[in-house]
C-alpha cells in the first residue's frame, strides 16, 4: 500500500512539472497583480464614430449632434446609455497581466476575428482599436488584445455586455419618454369606451373623479419611461385587431393585440417604427377607469 501511494505522489509530481513547464512555454506567459494601466485611451466627449464588427454583426454609431445614431446596417436612434457605457468603459479597460503573446493562441482567447472588434474615431481619425473576447473561466474578467499588439491581456470585469451586443440592443428603446411632472392629460379608449385621466389644479382626476394618487404615480412611472421588448422591422401583413388607444398630451400610442405570443404590437404617432411589447409590460400602460378610482365601485 505504501509503496502504491509513493508512485502516487511521484507521479503527481512529475505532472505538476509538466503542467508548469507548459504553461510557461514560448509566447505565454503570466505576471501576478493588476498592472494599473488602461488598454487604450481617447476623448470620450471628442469620439463621433464607433464602428463595431464581431462574426454576428457590423455597426456603425455616429454622433449627431448630442444624441447618439445608428447609421449601419440600419439607421435608428441609438441607445444613448449603452453608447455612453461604451464610451466611459472602452477608456477605462483596466489590465490585470499579460497571459499570452503568442498569435497562435488569440483564437483560445477570442481576441482574433471570432471577438469583438471596437474602433474609436474623432473627426474622421481612428483613435483607439481593441478587441474583446471571451470571459475568463471566473467570469470576472476579459481576455483583450489591442489591434496593433500581439500582447493578449485580462481586463477587470465582464466587458461582452457592454461591448458584443447584436444591433438590436444598440437601438433606443422608448415608444414612450418624458418628465412625468410634464404628463398632464391621458385620454384612454377601448373600442367604444373612452374615459381621461388629467391633473386639474395639482390634483389628479378620472372624468372628473378624484384619482387614487398611488395608482396615478405607478401609472405615470411605467408610461413617462414605456419601452419595446423587441421591434418589428418586416412588413405585417394584416395588423392584429386594434385594443386600446392612449392620447398622451398630443402623443397618439396604439396597441394591437396578437393573440400567438400573448403580446402586442405597438404604433405611436411619433414615428413609423412598428414596436413589439410583452403582455406584462403592456399591462402596466392599459389600465381601466376603475383602477384610477380613490373608491371604486
Amino acid at each position: 500500500m505504501k509503496r502504491n501511494t509513493a508512485i502516487l505522489l511521484g507521479i503527481l509530481v512529475v505532472l505538476a512539472i509538466a503542467a508548469f513547464f507548459a504553461l510557461r512555454r514560448p509566447g505565454e506567459m503570466s505576471s501576478s497583480g493588476v498592472s494599473g494601466n488602461s488598454l487604450v485611451s481617447f476623448d470620450s466627449s471628442a469620439v463621433d464614430k464607433i464602428e463595431l464588427r464581431s462574426p454576428r454583426d457590423q455597426i456603425t454609431l455616429e454622433r449627431d449632434g448630442n444624441t447618439w445614431k445608428i447609421v449601419s446596417p440600419l439607421r435608428y436612434p441609438a441607445d444613448e446609455a449603452a453608447v455612453k457605457a461604451l464610451l466611459e468603459k472602452g477608456g477605462h479597460i483596466q489590465l490585470e497581466n499579460v497571459v499570452s503573446t503568442n498569435t497562435q493562441k488569440q483564437g483560445l482567447f477570442q481576441v482574433d476575428s471570432t471577438g469583438t472588434f471596437v474602433r474609436i474615431f474623432q473627426q474622421g481619425n481612428e483613435k483607439a482599436a481593441f478587441i474583446i473576447g471571451k470571459a475568463s473561466s471566473s467570469y470576472t474578467e476579459t481576455f483583450v488584445r489591442k489591434e496593433s499588439s500581439n500582447d493578449v491581456y485580462l481586463a477587470t470585469g465582464v466587458l461582452s455586455y457592454t461591448f458584443s451586443k447584436p444591433v438590436k440592443d444598440w437601438r433606443d428603446k422608448y415608444i414612450y419618454k418624458n418628465d412625468q411632472s410634464s404628463i398632464r392629460e391621458i385620454g384612454f379608449r377601448y373600442g367604444d369606451t373612452t374615459f381621461t385621466l388629467a391633473n386639474n389644479d395639482s390634483l389628479w382626476r378620472v372624468d372628473g373623479d378624484s384619482a387614487s394618487f398611488s395608482a396615478v404615480r405607478t401609472f405615470l412611472g411605467a408610461i413617462a419611461s414605456f419601452q419595446t421588448d423587441d421591434f418589428v422591422d418586416s412588413a405585417v401583413q394584416t395588423m392584429p385587431r386594434l385594443r386600446a388607444t392612449l392620447d398622451i398630451d398630443g402623443t397618439q400610442i396604439r396597441f394591437f393585440w396578437q393573440k400567438e405570443g400573448n403580446k402586442y404590437l405597438v404604433q405611436t404617432s411619433q414615428t413609423t417604427q412598428l414596436f413589439e411589447v410583452q403582455n406584462w409590460r403592456a399591462s402596466q400602460i392599459l389600465k381601466k377607469k376603475k383602477d384610477f378610482m380613490s373608491n371604486p365601485a
